[in-house]
């Protein structure tokens, strides 16, 4: 197998980067793929080439997966980045309190942080809860997807590229929290073709010790379905940056101030 090759199969032995393909289709949960969503799956699953892209982005530069995965045009990666968010903002809200979205930090007033933290006011991370780790205790946590076949990370152990995502965003946020904040910082960190860091991993586990305390389940059946229901979403998300359209569309006269002059004209023999 190629290098491309190996790293696919490194990730598809993650824990959860399979659970899309092991759990029953119910619809109920959303657990179900259409035709091209499970043949894409596949495909990006074992680093298989994918039919029928186009060949050139409309952001003007070659198409392929990996251009697919980080391109910004359209949203996609946006909305990937903010399906995880809030998938996990829902389920925090059952086991915590003061559950906030995008919440933002304290601004500096005349503290000192090292010379790679985020030191600006407008500074936020994506999901913050009391009473997660510690009772009263605020708990920060903001979410990273990269693309485990960047160039810059394809000749490095996969455990060391989520290592180095991780202690990136601890040293943007995690003297803030603790120092000013006075709170707890984790960063969650996935790839669109599942598997996930070291903190994730805690923090999964932690959620559905929560989750399965308070409704009363078994600790593995929440465990399953959380990983299932992260699972699919990243797949989706994934899909949809490669079919995705990021057509730029020509506007459409949509004005409905003029339509009775317009029908009126419209009549005219």
């Amino acid at each position: 197998m190629n290098p491309e090759q190996l790293r696919a199969n490194d990730l598809s032995k993650m824990k959860g980067a399979s659970s899309w393909l092991t759990t029953l289709p119910l619809k109920s949960e959303n657990f179900t793929l259409n035709k091209r969503e499970f043949y894409d799956g596949i495909s990006l699953r074992y680093r298989w080439t994918l039919k029928y892209l186009p060949s050139v982005c409309p952001c003007g530069k070659n198409f392929d997966v990996d251009h697919a995965m980080s391109c910004m045009k359209g949203g996609f990666v946006y909305r990937r980045h903010d399906d995880v968010r809030d998938l996990f903002a829902n389920l925090l809200k059952d086991v915590c309190y003061d559950v906030q979205v995008e919440p933002h930090l304290q601004s500096l007033t005349g503290e000192v942080l090292t010379s790679r933290a985020n030191s600006s006011d407008e500074a936020r991370l994506d999901v913050s809860g009391r009473g997660f780790w510690q009772r009263g205790q605020r708990a920060f946590f903001d979410v990273r997807v990269f693309n485990p076949f960047a160039k810059s990370h394809l000749n490095r152990k996969l455990d060391s590229v989520f290592t180095s995502n991780e202690n990136e965003k601890k040293r943007q946020y995690n003297q803030r929290v603790i120092d000013i904040e006075h709170g707890s910082f984790s960063p969650l960190v996935f790839t669109p073709y599942g598997g996930n860091g070291r903190e994730a991993e805690h923090f999964i586990s932690e959620l559905s010790s929560k989750l399965a305390e308070k409704k009363q389940l078994e600790y593995s059946v929440v465990m399953h379905w959380l990983r299932a229901k992260l699972s699919f979403n990243l797949l989706r998300s994934a899909v949809l940056c490669l079919r995705g359209s990021r057509t730029i569309k020509q506007e459409v006269n949509s004005d409905i101030s003029n339509v009775q002059i317009s029908n009126a004209i419209g009549r005219i023999e």
